[in-house]
């Protein structure tokens, strides 16, 4: 019988240390608001990431201690940041020129659910009371090169997060290359979902009950 304290996969913070390991030295990046935010927090040492946020700033530094930095410098998710040696400001449309121009490398979001074929919904359930909150996703995963996602395996409800078609209104179609999860580092192929990892004391069998759709193991050396 197992350890009922024992750790099932990852916390936040350990999933956007993760991702972190896996940007390459000098990508010019975009980073959703929540989860992603975390991942600027742990970029390797000795490897630069430029931060580039929707609202006009290229070249984002972290958060500012409490009561410091400027009040009006702000990302995209209206959270506090800072701005590192050589940033630059520009307008909103220019921003958008960057993303819509292929200029940005790499965006990672959150999700509600992403497909088997790349799908990405994470801006509205599509309910009579659900709350749209798109802000710039589309045109991210229509302009980014290369799009991550980073998400819970399954919903509060214990639902699937990753299936075979989604329910929900989509960001944008097969712009998905790999997904982050708790449970889990998954790339989106044709033949369906391709682990590439398994997070501490999971098993391939644990990810599949909580997977709808294809789910291919682990390619044996």
């Amino acid at each position: 019988m197992s350890d009922p304290n024992t750790q099932i996969g990852l916390t936040r913070e350990q999933m956007a240390k993760r991702v972190a390991i896996d940007i390459p030295d000098g990508s010019y990046v975009n980073l959703g608001i929540g989860i992603p935010e975390l991942i600027a927090k742990y970029v390797p040492e000795g490897r630069e990431l430029i931060y580039h946020t929707e609202n006009g700033l290229l070249g984002m530094g972290p958060s500012p201690a409490e009561g410091e930095g400027e009040l009006e410098l702000i990302n995209a998710g209206k959270r506090q940041v800072t701005a590192i040696p050589g940033a630059a400001y520009f307008h909103h449309a220019d921003s958008f020129t960057m993303i819509r121009g292929g200029h940005i490398d790499l965006c990672v979001l959150g999700a509600l659910q992403v497909s088997q074929n790349g799908d990405l919904a994470n801006w509205s359930t599509g309910g009579p009371d659900a709350i749209p909150a798109v802000g710039g996703a589309m045109d991210l995963v229509a302009g980014v090169k290369t799009i991550f996602v980073i998400t819970q395996h399954v919903t509060k409800k214990g639902l699937p997060k990753l299936v075979k078609e989604c329910t929900f209104p989509l960001t944008g179609p097969a712009v998905v290359s790999r997904i982050y999860t708790d449970l889990a580092v998954i790339d989106v192929t044709p033949a369906g979902f391709q682990l590439v990892e398994l997070s501490p004391n999971v098993t391939f069998e644990y990810v599949q009950e909580r997977t709808e759709g294809t789910l291919l193991p682990i390619p044996k050396d």
